[in-house]
């Protein structure tokens, strides 16, 4: 899943170890999320935007299409 993590971190001045830190989550894993080989549970996710105070569509970019006007997919 496409997301703003790294970037994030970089902003925050945290290495991927305090990351996982905050996270309880191993380095190892916050790696997996940056570089999108996986994608976080709703909790991670949930636990993510709380460290960086922000809503979780700011860090994650959905998987799934926006609706159109009509509430058909693009």
């Amino acid at each position: 899943m496409k997301n703003q993590l790294k970037v994030l971190r970089a902003q925050h001045g945290m290495t991927q170890e305090d990351l996982s830190q905050q996270l309880g989550v191993s380095r190892q894993a916050v790696n997996a999320l940056e570089t999108e080989k996986h994608s976080p549970s709703l909790d991670l996710a949930y636990r993510i935007a709380a460290v960086f105070d922000l809503p979780i569509d700011q860090i994650f970019e959905s998987p799934y299409e926006k609706p159109r006007k009509n509430g058909r997919l693009k």
